[in-house]
């Protein structure tokens, strides 16, 4: 058994290697062909396919893992199903791309990394582990953090998966709903409908929403 130990300490390192390099080539392409990967040229390509949904949710996990904006797949949902069917597939392809990064960190990481000895990002992360989903939830909110540097922060934490999904649901529904509307709205107006004012307005709304909620959490 002890012969066999630097073979698995070295697939180990391999495979952790291997996995931080395979999200860096895909998060390298995304944004090499940014220019094409808009929410518009995403919902025309995903239209013609038969399983429009499944292949959404899976292209929300993959972009999740390379870094690619998930608000951008969110007013593409808006333009392929409207504002229902269009929230309910983007918030549970933002879940699923949530849960994917923490267990690729989580996978990669294996103690790898102790929390108490990064001066500035091992403080943040402890107390989102202390505060469980409440401080997942909080953390989500805050725009200026990427999707996927909050994904595989987290999973270098000992939080519960149940309390991070939970978290990341109530966290990113603000901003999903937002794009979502915006998605529709735009789909209206490119439809030539009259009634593309509804879903602006409440975009901007919960927008708005989305950046005052933060602020009055951290002055509560």
């Amino acid at each position: 058994m002890s012969e066999s130990t630097p073979a698995l300490r070295f697939l180990r390192v391999t495979g952790r290697v291997a996995l931080v390099l395979l999200v860096l080539a895909g998060a390298s392409f995304a944004f090499a062909h940014r220019g094409a990967l808009d929410a518009a040229a995403i919902a025309e390509t995903l239209a013609h396919h038969p399983a429009t949904p499944l292949v959404f949710l899976l292209c929300h996990i993959v972009a999740s893992l390379i870094f690619f904006p998930r608000t951008v797949l969110a007013v593409a949902a808006g333009v392929l199903w409207g504002v229902w069917w269009g929230t309910l597939w983007a918030a549970l392809g933002s879940v699923l791309g949530a849960i994917a990064g923490f267990l690729l960190a989580r996978a990669a990481n294996r103690g790898l990394i102790d929390l108490e000895n990064l001066r500035r990002l091992g403080p943040i992360l402890l107390r989102a582990e202390a505060g469980g989903w409440r401080a997942v939830a909080m953390l989500r909110l805050v725009p200026v953090i990427p999707h996927s540097l909050s994904n595989y922060a987290l999973g270098l934490t000992r939080l519960d998966l149940g309390a991070y999904a939970v978290g990341s649901l109530l966290g990113q529904l603000p901003m999903t709903i937002a794009c979502v509307e915006f998605g529709a709205a735009g789909e209206r107006i490119a439809a030539g409908r009259a009634d593309w004012l509804v879903p602006t307005i409440i975009g901007l709304l919960v927008l708005a929403l989305s950046i005052v909620l933060p602020r009055a959490a951290r002055r509560g």
